[in-house]
């Protein structure tokens, strides 16, 4: 089998030894092929050379990872940008479903986004995911406008306003939009619930989460349904059900 070949981007020295010391020790599938210190050199290098995956610091000398990949695209290589970057940052990277790794890197953990990144390869639309990055970015400290959502076949970046309710459906997650569109993902709802909660979402059982602003009405048969405005009924926990109310009242 072919080797995935890495490039390494990253301002300090100190730290691209180590990655690619890890890379080295634990991924003898993979071989770095270019290690780069600023925006400028890394534009070259990946020209040249025709990386499988990248990996990129955000913040160098002469730019960002951001300012790299908008003169590259579009750009058909898996990228894992290594940040420092803060609480929103992070939401944004987990809304536009893009790999990252938090400074310091911990081995166990690139190891699993190398992995998840090779098994991705060629799989993805790069500049789509990059684009609704941007976009939440900046939007930071207000809600982030769009989700990415990767069903079998394609990837659908989706208003997260358009979004009535997700389902759990084993390991999946079905999302149902107010067009009558469902989209299954091959996500967890707790990852969704993590994400899509601080945004006016609501967790009422546990296989369902809602978004309040869609929600009719509650009736009280059978423990508690939730009536949709798409017309969908879904059940309430007994547990749930008078943080749902407190909830609707805040609205």
């Amino acid at each position: 089998m072919q080797a995935t070949k890495i490039i390494i981007v990253d301002d300090e020295k100190r730290i691209r030894s180590s990655l690619a010391s890890v890379l080295k020790l634990h991924c003898p599938q993979v071989t770095v092929i270019a290690e780069a210190e600023n925006v400028s050199t890394a534009i070259a290098a990946i020209k040249t050379n025709q990386p499988d995956i990248v990996l990129l610091d955000i913040k160098m000398p002469d730019g960002t990872g951001f300012d790299l990949l908008k003169q590259l695209m579009p750009f058909n290589f898996k990228v894992i940008f290594i940040t420092a970057f803060d609480q929103y940052a992070i939401q944004a990277f987990k809304f536009s479903a893009m790999d990252y790794l938090l400074k310091p890197v911990i081995p166990a953990e690139l190891v699993v986004a190398l992995q998840r990144a090779q098994q991705q390869i060629s799989a993805e639309n790069q500049d789509a995911k990059l684009n609704t990055f941007i976009s939440n970015m900046n939007l930071m400290n207000r809600e982030p406008k769009r989700i990415v959502l990767n069903s079998h076949d394609k990837m659908n970046v989706v208003s997260i306003n358009e979004v009535v309710r997700c389902e759990a459906d084993r390991n999946y997650t079905v999302f149902s939009l107010i067009n009558k569109k469902t989209i299954l993902v091959s996500r967890p709802l707790k990852e969704f619930d993590d994400m899509l909660s601080p945004f006016g979402f609501f967790r009422c059982h546990h296989s369902h989460l809602v978004n309040l602003s869609f929600i009719d009405r509650l009736e009280k048969r059978d423990g508690g349904i939730l009536i949709m405005k798409d017309g969908s009924e879904v059940l309430v926990s007994a547990r749930k059900n008078a943080e749902l109310v407190a909830a609707l009242s805040r609205i």
